[in-house]
């Protein structure tokens, strides 16, 4: 079991746009990651994009699972696991990080926003805690 993404998302008018990612493609050859990691963020994109405010929904997409959450102001996160990695747990950890995020990086931030501008740095910890279920140790 194991997730590979795990992504920030700010459903604005007209587009989507990404505000803080983390990944883990070191399962992946060397000479596939970058482009297994723009396959990740631009599912992303386009899941949330799909997505009605208010909503969750887990999408099959190649060999993945991608669970997106979406927000009634517009916040979204995606994590995309493989196919055993409990959505339970999966959705869990969208509501905490979404929580979290939404206290720490101000709301006028959100429409503006890109991974390069927005503080947030607790992702990577949230992708390697949880890429085990269940946690080891």
């Amino acid at each position: 079991m194991r997730l590979y993404s795990l992504s920030v998302l700010y459903k604005g008018d007209p587009k989507v746009h990404l505000l803080k990612a983390a990944y883990d493609v070191s399962t992946f050859n060397f000479f596939q990651r970058s482009s297994v990691q723009e396959f990740m963020t631009f599912t992303s994109q386009l899941i949330v994009e799909r997505s009605e405010l208010g909503s969750r929904a887990s999408v099959k997409e190649q060999e993945y699972l991608c669970h997106v959450y979406v927000r009634n102001d517009g916040l979204a996160g995606v994590v995309i696991a493989d196919n055993e990695y409990p959505q339970r747990v999966c959705f869990t950890l969208l509501d905490k990080v979404l929580d979290e995020f939404s206290r720490q990086v101000s709301k006028i931030d959100w429409p503006s926003g890109s991974p390069a501008t927005i503080s947030y740095a607790a992702l990577d910890g949230y992708l390697s805690k949880y890429q085990v279920w269940p946690p080891q140790g």
